[in-house]
């Protein structure tokens, strides 16, 4: 009997030291992100009327000081900060003219002066260019820092006391922070949800390779696979191009103007939606296959200045696919290096080294003068990966999704994702 209950005794432990360590495996490499959610949003007419009134009170605090700083500093060469601003903000919602600020969320009216804030630290950084003035005709949005909730298929922020419904076509993880509510060019209205959740990193793999980037075919990598170029805008273009002229006889102001416009935007919202699906099915799938990426530093914006290419390029998208990338490849350990832009990794031949200084951009294969037929594609992902390897090795890496040095996306500061305290205390 008491030989039976040691044994079972010992299954038991067994089994709980097992599934202890079972579970601290699965958790152990467990690290905390901020991922976005985006859902769109189902509001009634009179919901509708409420979002535009925050859009509108939103651009006007922000114009508003905006002007007020730049008056400022042409006279005295200083502007009031964001604090000095909340509080001419209270006393602006008092005064007869623009008592209408108090039908919004007050918290939103401060996040606009927040925002407005962290616009003139990137430009005195040099991460952006000078603050512009919003336009109601180019992107609506404002902005909840706190007091939100997602419930049973509708959210909930001050102001809207009923919730708006909201189509969550999947699962909402982590803590819920601020809110960004947006209206398309279409007319559809979006909200974006910030959480702060667990991740688990992608298991390594091990595998290496490099990227080149491209027109013909969109990336090819170093162990030969290629990611076609779907060129989104030359499959919709007949169909942009019949709308815009239809659009084009219309009456401005008129409501068949309005249709037609929303049409046309419709066209440029299906390319946009299209091309960014592609792109996080590529970056995901390169980020879950290797742990290292080798690239080239492009210089994007360089190269659209070529007439005959730059059309081209802005359809394929090289900047935000590297974002891209770079984000993922945090999130899973993994490692991004970005090679100089002016390593010759076309003409540069990958088994002797020979550089073809000849070669044209018309040419997609070539022969070194040692015998080596190359495809010019493949070749320069094989020279990118070896850049790559050395760079690392020597310990100069210029960029990369580690921790040796900082990101692009992380260099343009952004409004924290926390609420700040001056938010909470109105």
């Amino acid at each position: 009997m008491y030989c039976d209950f040691l044994d079972i005794m010992e299954q038991v432990f067994v089994k709980v030291f097992t599934q202890r360590q079972n579970f601290r495996s699965i958790f152990v490499n467990v690290k905390t992100i901020h991922r976005t959610y985006r859902f769109e949003l189902k509001p009634t007419q009179d919901q509708k009327v409420l979002l535009d009134k925050h859009f509108g009170c939103v651009r006007y605090v922000y114009n508003h000081f905006l002007n007020e700083r730049k008056e400022q500093y042409q006279e005295n060469k200083k502007s009031d900060n964001y604090y000095a601003q909340a509080k001419t903000l209270t006393k602006l919602k008092k005064q007869e003219e623009t008592i209408w600020l108090k039908e919004v969320n007050s918290q939103t009216l401060q996040f606009a002066l927040r925002s407005l804030d962290t616009a003139y630290l990137n430009f005195f950084r040099g991460n952006a260019k000078f603050p512009r003035f919003k336009s109601k005709k180019r992107k609506n949005s404002f902005t909840v820092p706190q007091h939100s909730k997602l419930i049973e298929g509708k959210v909930y922020i001050p102001k809207f006391k009923g919730g708006i419904t909201c189509i969550v076509h999947r699962e909402v993880k982590g803590e819920l922070g601020k809110m960004t509510f947006s209206q398309t060019p279409t007319g559809s209205y979006f909200v974006s949800i910030l959480t702060k959740e667990q991740y688990q990193p992608k298991e390594k793999t091990g595998a290496v390779c490099g990227v080149d980037l491209g027109i013909k075919d969109f990336a090819i990598t170093s162990d030969g696979i290629q990611f076609k170029n779907n060129r989104y805008t030359k499959k919709y273009e007949r169909n942009l191009a019949k709308a815009q002229k239809y659009l084009s006889r219309k009456q401005k102001g008129s409501h068949s103007f309005e249709r037609q416009r929303r049409k046309v935007a419709k066209i440029h919202e299906k390319v946009s939606n299209t091309r960014q699906d592609v792109l996080h099915k590529v970056s995901h799938q390169l980020v879950s296959d290797y742990d290292l990426i080798a690239l080239e530093d492009l210089n994007v914006k360089g190269m659209m200045s070529n007439r005959r290419l730059s059309k081209h390029i802005a359809d394929a998208s090289w900047g935000r696919f590297v974002r891209f990338l770079e984000y993922k490849s945090d999130w899973n350990d993994k490692q991004l290096v970005k090679i100089n832009r002016w390593y010759p990794s076309s003409k540069t031949c990958n088994v002797c080294g020979w550089i073809n200084q000849d070669l044209n951009l018309s040419v997609r294969e070539w022969t070194c003068q040692n015998g080596h037929r190359l495809d010019r594609d493949e070749n320069a992902a094989k020279n990118i990966l070896n850049e790559g390897l050395k760079i690392i090795s020597a310990g100069t890496v210029d960029n990369t999704g580690g921790d040796l040095n900082q990101t692009s996306f992380e260099k343009h500061r952004s409004v924290k994702p926390e609420a700040h305290l001056s938010l909470a205390n109105g």
